[in-house]
């Protein structure tokens, strides 16, 4: 081989000048590819610094900056195994001092650090302020600029629904009724300062970080989002996903058909071995001393050298003693065919060749696969699922390997997870016994048996076995020689993983073929010496070696002047993976530096392989050195859609491809469509490469249904004919056959990524990344770039580990440019970019990383990163277009009787009201309760229980009139207060509440009840009982002992000031004397009491209630309960206000019933408490709010057995019956005893979204149970109407709910004279139809359906279902969300949300979520929520703040206050761990 070689044309002077001139000539193909990338890469980001438009930076707390920075890095492991290694910056410790040096000393990087440190200190979302200023000077090209902002703010003709407001902001200013008797509470809590209501419109509120980021956010999204949304109708309220139409000016293939390409012809050589293990026998005796293999340690030593003798004996010991010492004579283990796991390190090459042909000799299939480290190793479960199908019950393995596999206690290896029981059989020759003189192995021909089976693993991480038959394997072998031009006695050094692939197929197979030495280099070496293949390739006068391109990459960084190289032995490099469109700058940069040390150009030989189809094309080593390899240069865009489109400019978004060479001997290649009927290509169509040779897996061993699929494929032409009878094998590889039948690859099927019709490859985006700084950011060139779907479509994932170093500045500035370089290269937008500590990806044994693996913790939300960007505004597009309101039915429209246009009118109404009782007679509550103490004085009213569930008091009709006596008393004697004044109840639940009540009444005063502030939290609850003391004019108050102590308590004084309250009476000591006279009220429409309530928006309000209403109100819940004197009624409910109140003080008194007081508060230290004394006590109606289901549930998931609710067969069974508890104005709604049961329906959540009501079945999609609010009290009339025209609605409409009833409130309370509000919501009437009648509106959402059940009285039953309330929906994108239901789908996105509130700000979605779980886990929430409320609502989330558990507020009914979580947001003081603005 000497002689011809020399006679190449030299290579010219080797002297630099000539390199610089080659790279500066300018014409593109000379140029390295990284260069040019990363030059196009650095291009558009500095397009992009021009625009003026900031990204908001997102905010973290101190703790997590500084945790995931140092914490997570630890040394790289020195792992051994072997898989799909990564991309071209991969796992070599080596590397990291020679590349981490200069980047950490210049004095950006010191400048960047202080300024972090400034930036986290404020604690939480501190950094908008400093945005600001960096803004305003010539910072800016360190910010990120999106690309969604485009040079001109003013052109936003169409701005996006996200933020479809006006864009003039001067104009908006919203007006703000200050409602002064509905009075906001004070907040000057610990947690949320002085918060005022802040202004929702357009107007940026004072003194706000967070809001100056969001108004940039704001900003970044007003410009026009890429796709516009085209219009189209909604039909039947069916929102409609935008479907991608295809782009009219897409390019489209042009050229002919692409016809079949063959290969050169198979030579026939006729010292060609009929088979391998006939080549091995004949060397093993001819040249027994010749080296075949030779290992070596981690110092680059030689290990061990096996010659070709050795490799003979051993394999045939090894055979015997397979076929014969395992199992017994009778009952071997293994027989011939049987497949056998071969479980051998990276650095034992010597072991695994002896154990391959051992089995080869003993006919048994060898299946090669990792050491599986430990227990839980990524992907080692799917290798045992492999084993498992396979039937392996034998795993032959190196004593080293076996004594290093994990054990239990008692020394045997435990069963790894998923794995089948296996034997494990050491096979070093001195544990093995000696064959017989008589044994030989049988060395038959290649045939069809299977000769191995190679492991693959695909795109989600399963792993499937592709087998390959023995005359395939020697075929291979031929083809391999042919067109690598092997010859006898040649040095290889190979790099490779020597178990699968191309490793395996050149350094174990053809190497014996040919009697070949291979040097092997573990990847052990290669991560302490990146140039040690190199320097045994010199060693040696090797003339081939075996290499990935980030073998290329990592020896030209640690390459450092070395004098003694020299590469002119080598006439074949051959490149594994020259299929991967970024390996050719690998080439390039690898040929420039080392053309001076003898490499020749000609040399670099990429191929193109897949496990399926074997080796499919190969670049030969060339004679003749003047004709370059081809290249081509090829659009991005072009690509996207499949076509191949070549680029001469000196554009940006160009792919350069170097071909792989000419089809291997004896196989014939053609292109097919990758989807659907195989179909040839155009020539100028980007396809799936599919081989027809001997020379090829055969199957998927086991899964019949995938390989006809991938094994037995017809071609077809577009006539429809098939062009071969015999069946191609796809390869898994996209591209195209260039001129002169070289083969160009684009990409592989596993990392192709449809979005929105268009291709992309994983590959090239990974490159594009890494062009944005290769070394200085991401650590050791860690980027996993995978799809998930999200809406219908794929949508782009990017996991980057960031180095050790780098501050919280450089990632965010690194990952706004990888947008930026993405979108402009590619055309396509992220949908998240994570950026993950060192070292914390899952790997794979050769130190790659495991994609599957990855991309199955991002979706399950366990990836754990430190930085997050999620981009939905860019690249969610096919979201439905916005709701229209279109004009409700106007009075124009036609009514007949109770239909409206065509629709039957939503109205009910509970049943008459119907005769008197005893005690209708009277008119007021303080004459019913004289009338009982002198009828029933022992009659038992009132009893309240402890938290121990015993009797602590209780109350008989006389009792209780007694005390309102002397009650009323002290009210005229030392409070001295006149008929109407107004007095503060300030009293715990209990029996004191209610005497004080009724001895108000008897002072003829009117009562207000008061939640008495909390003992552990003053400082929040204090105010809101000053606050609704000084608003109802109350001019004393009462109270017990206790709570007096405390009002003069330091910290009570320190809250507010007690000095300016009305006089504070002691109820503990009353008075023993009667007053003089009992105050007879004579004006029904007089006010009895006043009813204080705080709602969820945070408004105080108090609803004037009057004796008359009253009277109606106990009547009826008397009537729709059937309450009576002999009934027992548990009630668990605060007793402050609204229906709780009237239960717990008034309905005992009008029914004469006894109450069980059961105070919530009890709950909370015994959550069994309510429970157990309905179950001991017999009880058969208890009343309780909806937090007190969610306690008991809650506190006694655990403990059910325990409560077994005793009742006897004889006995009515206990009703529970939920009440379902209103605003104070008086609607009342009971799931009652008579009456039908209660129905639940199923509603479609997106029909709702634009207030219509469609019924659909359970279980089917965006569907949401609605359980129906109970039977209408007796004399309620309801009806639907529209909140905005206060026109009546149709049975299919969500709307307001309006109720007329006696005993409506009267209106609201005001101390100020502001009527205005009052006489809308209690005396509101229908704007057409029944336009007299006077309605209060509840403020709450809701629709009416009729059932098929029917009342007591014949009628069809009318149901109430109760939607949400008015204040709290929340308008996006033209409709009406509530934010229950997108809380309910954010709190089941992620284990590690515990709670989650949702508000709108400026249009854009904000949800705060507490996190139950380490800080480290706070990003994890971020794409699982924005995915969550994606799919499942269709909105994009702006905002989202992760934050500790218990800072969403939630008020004494247990309701979040979502305005004050707003407020709070909005002023910085949640402290929130981590908030993420979303692009």
């Amino acid at each position: 081989m000497e002689g011809p070689m020399s006679h190449r044309a030299p290579l010219g002077p080797p002297s630099a000048a000539r390199f610089h001139r080659r790279r500066t000539s300018g014409t593109r193909d000379e140029r390295y590819r990284s260069d040019v990338h990363t030059e196009a890469v650095q291009a558009v980001l500095a397009r992009h610094v021009e625009r003026k438009v900031a990204v908001p930076m997102p905010s973290k707390r101190r703790s997590l900056v500084v945790q995931t920075s140092m914490d997570a890095y630890t040394p790289p492991d020195s792992s051994s195994g072997s898989e799909e290694e990564a991309g071209p910056g991969d796992d070599m410790s080596g590397m990291e001092h020679w590349m981490s040096r200069p980047s950490q000393l210049g004095p950006a990087h010191l400048g960047s650090t202080s300024s972090s440190s400034s930036s986290t200190q404020s604690g939480g979302s501190g950094n908008a302020g400093r945005l600001a200023d960096s803004l305003a000077h010539t910072h800016i090209s360190h910010l990120a600029h999106t690309h969604l902002a485009h040079t001109h703010l003013e052109n936003h003709s169409a701005p996006p629904d996200v933020t479809g407001y006006s864009s003039d902001s001067s104009h908006s200013h919203t007006e703000r009724h200050h409602m002064a008797n509905m009075g906001t509470i004070a907040r000057n809590t610990q947690k949320y300062g002085n918060a005022e209501r802040m202004e929702t419109g357009d107007g940026v509120p004072v003194s706000s970080r967070v809001s100056a980021k969001i108004q940039q956010l704001v900003n970044t999204l007003k410009q026009p989002r890429r796709p516009p949304l085209r219009e189209f109708f909604v039909d039947d309220f069916d929102e409609l996903l935008e479907v991608q139409q295809p782009d009219p000016n897409q390019p489209r293939p042009e050229g002919a058909e692409m016809m079949p390409v063959r290969g050169e012809a198979l030579g026939v050589v006729t010292n060609w071995p009929p088979s391998l293990e006939a080549a091995l026998q004949r060397w093993g005796t001819i040249s027994p001393k010749a080296p075949c293999l030779t290992s070596l340690d981690t110092a680059g030593k030689p290990l061990y050298v096996l010659t070709y003798g050795k490799l003979w004996s051993r394999s045939i010991k090894l055979a015997y003693n397979i076929l014969h010492k395992l199992g017994s004579k009778q009952e071997p283990m293994v027989r011939p065919g049987d497949r056998v796991a071969l479980v051998f390190p990276n650095n034992d090459p010597v072991a695994f060749m002896v154990a391959f042909y051992g089995c080869l000799l003993a006919e048994v299939v060898p299946v090669p696969i990792e050491v599986p480290l430990s227990r839980k190793d990524a992907g080692s479960q799917q290798i045992g699922f492999l084993l498992g199908s396979c039937g392996v019950t034998v795993a032959l393995t190196s004593d080293a390997c076996h004594k290093g596999l994990p054990k239990s206690a008692t020394g045997e290896i435990p069963q790894f997870k998923g794995w089948p029981k296996l034997l494990w059989f050491v096979t070093e020759s001195k544990h093995l016994s000696k064959p017989p003189r008589d044994w030989f192995p049988h060395i038959k021909d290649a045939n069809n048996d299977t000769a191995y089976i190679e492991y693959k693993t695909c795109k989600d991480g399963s792993v499937l076995g592709v087998t390959v038959t023995r005359i395939a394997l020697l075929t291979h072998c031929q083809a391999l020689t042919q067109s690598c031009s092997y010859t006898e006695a040649e040095t290889i050094v190979n790099v490779l993983d020597f178990k699968k692939d191309v490793g395996l197929w050149h350094g174990i197979l053809t190497s014996v073929m040919n009697m070949m030495h291979v040097i092997s280099v573990p990847y052990s070496l290669m991560k302490v010496n990146p140039l040690s293949w190199i320097q045994k390739v010199c060693q040696y006068k090797a003339k081939v070696a075996c290499v990935k391109s980030r073998d290329m990459h990592w020896a030209l960084v640690a390459h450092k002047d070395q004098k003694d190289i020299n590469l002119s032995s080598l006439r074949m490099l051959l490149v594994a993976d020259g299929s991967n469109p970024w390996s050719i700058s690998s080439c390039d940069a690898f040929l420039n530096v080392f053309q001076t040390k003898g490499l020749r150009g000609e040399v670099i030989c990429p191929c193109a392989s897949s496990p399926e189809a074997l080796t499919v094309a190969i670049r030969r080593p060339v004679e003749d050195s003047s004709q370059p390899p081809g290249r081509g240069v090829l659009s991005m865009q072009g690509l996207s859609y499949g076509v191949v489109r070549v680029d001469t400019e000196e554009r940006l978004s160009v792919l350069t491809v170097q071909d792989v060479g000419t089809v291997t001997p004896g196989g014939l290649v053609c292109v097919v469509k990758p989807e659907g009927v195989p179909q040839l290509c155009q020539t100028d169509e980007i396809g799936e490469l599919c081989v027809c040779s001997i020379a090829t897996g055969t199957s998927y061993y086991g899964l019949t249904g995938m390989t006809k699929n991938t094994f037995e494929v017809y071609p077809v032409s577009s006539g429809g004919g098939l062009i071969s009878e015999y069946a191609f094998v796809r390869t898994g590889l996209l591209g195209f056959i260039g001129p002169g039948g070289l083969v160009f690859i684009t990409g592989k099927m596993d990392g192709l990524i449809m979005v929105s019709g268009r291709r992309h490859n994983a590959d090239d985006i990974v490159a594009t990344a890494l062009a944005v700084e290769p070394m200085k950011f991401v650590y050791r060139g860690r980027i996993a770039v995978f799809s998930v779907t999200v809406l219908r479509d794929e949508r782009i994932v990017v996991v980057a580990e960031q180095r050790p170093d780098s501050t919280e500045e450089d990632s965010f500035q690194w990952m706004s440019r990888v947008l930026q370089a993405i979108d402009s290269i590619h055309g396509v937008g992220v949908f998240c970019l994570a950026l993950v500590p060192a070292n914390t990806l899952p790997k794979t044994p050769l130190g790659g990383i495991h994609l599957s693996e990855i991309k199955q913790l991002y979706l399950e939300g366990g990836l754990h990163p430190c930085n997050v960007l999620m981009c939905p505004h860019t690249c969610v597009t096919n979201l439905p277009k916005p709701r229209q309101k279109q004009p409700e039915i106007g009075p124009a429209s036609v009514m007949v009787g109770n239909l409206v246009s065509g629709k039957r009118i939503a109205q009910a109404s509970g049943r008459d009201l119907g005769q008197t009782d005893d005690n209708d007679q009277f008119l007021f509550l303080s004459e019913v309760l004289q009338w009982r103490a002198q009828t029933t004085p022992d009659h038992v009213l009132y009893t309240l229980l402890s938290s121990r569930g015993a009797v602590s008091s209780s109350l008989t009709c006389l009792q209780l009139h007694k005390r309102a006596e002397r009650v009323a008393a002290l009210l005229m004697e030392r409070g001295g207060l006149q008929e109407g004044d107004h007095v503060a109840l300030v009293y715990p639940p209990g029996i004191d509440l209610i005497a004080a009540f009724y001895g108000c009444l008897y002072a003829g005063c009117v009562p207000i009840t008061v939640r008495p502030p909390h003992p552990q939290n003053i400082s929040t609850t204090l105010p809101t009982v000053k606050m609704i003391v000084e608003v109802s004019h109350s001019a004393c108050v009462m109270t017990t002992a206790v709570i007096c102590k405390l009002l003069r308590s330091k910290e009570a004084m320190a809250t507010v000031d007690i000095r300016n309250w009305p006089p504070v009476l002691d109820t503990d000591d009353l008075p023993k004397k009667k007053p003089p006279a009992l105050y007879k009220p004579t004006n029904p429409d007089g006010l009895a009491y006043l009813d204080f309530s705080v709602s969820t928006t945070g408004m105080l309000a108090g609803v004037q209630m009057s004796h008359n209403a009253v009277g109606a109100f106990c009547r009826s819940v008397k009537l729709q309960c059937e309450l009576y004197p002999s009934r027992e009624v548990a009630i668990c409910l605060d007793p402050y206000c609204g229906l709780g109140f009237v239960l717990w003080c008034l309905c005992s008194v009008y029914s004469g019933h006894q109450s069980i007081l059961i105070p919530p508060v009890e709950l909370e230290s015994n959550p069994a408490l309510w429970l157990l004394a309905v179950s001991q006590l017999r009880v058969r109606d208890t009343f309780c709010s909806y937090s007190v289901m969610e306690l008991c549930t809650k506190g006694l998931g655990l403990q059910t057995e325990a409560l077994k609710v005793r009742t006897d067969t004889s006995d009515i069974s206990l009703q529970e019956t939920f009440v379902f508890v209103f605003r104070p104005k008086g609607v009342l709604l009971r799931r009652g005893t008579s009456g039908p049961d209660p129905t639940t329906v199923y509603v479609d959540m997106r029909a709702l979204r634009h207030d219509r009501v469609r019924l659909v079945e359970r279980g089917s999609p965006h569907s949401l149970p609605l359980m129906e609010s109970g039977k209408i009290l007796p004399g309620v009339r309801i009806i639907i109407a529209n909140p905005e025209t206060k026109g009546p609605l149709g049975d299919s409409h969500l709307g307001e709910i309006w109720v007329h009833s006696a005993h409506n409130g009267s209106g609201y309370y005001s101390g100020y004279g502001e009527e205005v509000l009052q006489s809308d919501h209690f005396n509101s009437r229908l704007s057409f139809g029944d336009t007299q009648t006077v309605w209060a509106r509840t403020g709450y959402l809701g629709f009416l359906r009729r059932t098929e059940l029917t009342d007591a009285n014949g009628e069809r039953h009318d149901a109430l279902f109760v939607v949400g309330a008015l204040e709290e929906a929340m308008e996006l994108r033209g409709m009406r969300y509530h934010p229950i239901d997108i809380e309910t789908s954010v709190i089941r996105a992620h284990k590690s949300i515990m709670e989650c509130a949702v508000f709108p700000w400026t249009n854009l979605l904000v949800v705060v979520v507490e996190l139950e779980g380490s800080e480290q886990e706070a990003l994890d929430l971020v794409p699982m929520v924005t995915k969550a409320v994606l799919e499942e609502h269709y909105l994009i989330v702006g905002v989202v703040v992760v934050t500790d558990i218990g800072v969403i507020p939630i008020n004494s009914r247990g309701e979040k206050q979502r305005m004050h979580l707003r407020d709070g947001f909005l002023q910085d003081q949640l402290d929130p761990i981590y908030v993420a603005y979303n692009m």
